[in-house]
């Protein structure tokens, strides 16, 4: 009877999303795990020294989400710590440079709505509008769309709809600046626009209007490949920024589409044994092609919330589910200290560039390094889990 009854708790806590042998959810145990590992917030993402960097917003953002749904006051402090040490009294951010047009940069003003609705202190809304207002005289391209970086000119990469715009779409409703949803949209139809590819509904990483880059196809300006995480940032762009979009806004029905349409379009390139995706998307097996952690838990995050919010069709969801199930099976450690850690996170890709000219080729992208709790993984992963409930 007892062995049984045993059985049936143990059956009980899986069915419920809760680690068997942790006995706390997913979310809350990744957090700690990464509290654990940088007891200082701007140590996050490996770093040596403090710095104004998008991947602090990404994890963050996941831990002030763990805040909202548990309570618990010590995941808004490590949050608030890294705002406290960053921004002065007058609204300035350490290491940050407007001047450097940078898009990357603006992603970590996410983390200051919350702090600055629970502290209501000046300096934070400060520092929303100096990111805000790089944004009014970041360079363009002739149609509209936002440079990637000064030092990228002329170019639109897909991570650069993440890092600005949920930004500014929530600053828009925040600040009551409604012209920025026209700005948000145009910038996710416009990417739609350049990067798209119709044979395989996937989307190219980079396109340079110019077609000066070593890696832009002269005649297209599309760099080659097709990267993971890069369309997993276009697709967390376009679902965070529905969050913020009026219901009645003119363009909301073609985001939703385009949302809609890669979702399926990646379900295609899912690995059949693992049901994860492929650090090059579209190249499966090809030698030194890899399962990928952090493009897979953007596209799952994206799944779920999508269906959760009625963008998607609701079989996302159990899609979503089962295929958060996979993710934890493959990429999900234990280790010694008792913490947990996802591994196979590509550390970092780009194109172009002046110390190592990055080409977009196959071979460059399998040739990053991999590493484990990369936040571009562990961010989006701790906000699915928040999602469903793990």
């Amino acid at each position: 009877m007892k062995k049984i009854l045993f059985t049936f708790i143990i059956l009980l806590i899986s069915l419920s999303g809760i680690s068997v042998f942790a006995g706390k959810p997913y979310s809350v145990w990744m957090v700690n795990s990464e509290i654990k590992r940088n007891p200082e917030s701007w140590m996050l993402d490996f770093s040596k020294e403090p710095k104004w960097n998008y991947c602090h917003g990404l994890m963050l953002q996941a831990i002030l989400q763990t805040w909202q749904k548990t309570g618990d006051q010590k995941y808004f402090d490590y949050a608030y710590s890294y705002a406290n040490l960053m921004i002065g009294e007058d609204g300035q951010i350490k290491t940050y440079k407007p001047q450097e047009y940078n898009i990357d940069r603006v992603n970590t003003g996410k983390i200051l709505f919350p702090i600055y609705e629970k502290t209501k202190q000046e300096r934070f809304k400060k520092a929303m509008t100096l990111l805000r207002n790089q944004m009014k005289t970041h360079p363009r391209t002739a149609d509209g769309s936002f440079w990637h970086k000064k030092i990228y000119p002329h170019q639109v990469w897909l991570d650069g709809l993440y890092m600005a715009c949920p930004f500014l779409a929530e600053y828009g409703k925040v600040f009551n600046e409604p012209d920025l949803f026209d700005e948000v949209t145009l910038q996710i139809l416009d990417a739609h626009k350049y990067l798209y590819d119709a044979k395989t509904g996937l989307y190219y990483h980079g396109w340079d209007e110019s077609r000066q880059q070593k890696w832009a196809n002269p005649e297209t300006g599309l760099s080659p490949n097709f990267w993971s995480r890069s369309i997993g940032w276009y697709m967390m762009a376009i679902v965070d920024v529905l969050d913020y979009l009026p219901e009645d806004h003119p363009k909301r029905a073609e985001i939703i589409a385009i949302l809609q349409d890669a979702c399926a379009a990646v379900e295609k390139f899912r690995d059949p044994k693992t049901g994860m995706w492929y650090q090059v998307t579209d190249m499966g097996t090809r030698e030194g092609n890899y399962i990928e952690s952090s493009g897979s838990a953007m596209f799952i995050y994206t799944w779920v919330k999508g269906a959760q919010k009625g963008y998607l069709n609701k079989s996302y969801e159990k899609k979503g589910k089962k295929a958060y199930d996979q993710f934890v099976k493959r990429f999900v450690k234990k280790e010694s200290d008792g913490t947990i850690s996802i591994t196979d996170g590509c550390s970092v890709a780009g194109l172009g560039g002046e110390k190592v000219y990055r080409d977009g080729s196959f071979e460059y992208y399998i040739s990053e390094p991999i590493r484990d709790n990369d936040p571009k993984a562990v961010g989006p992963f701790i906000m699915m889990s928040l999602l469903l409930g793990k």
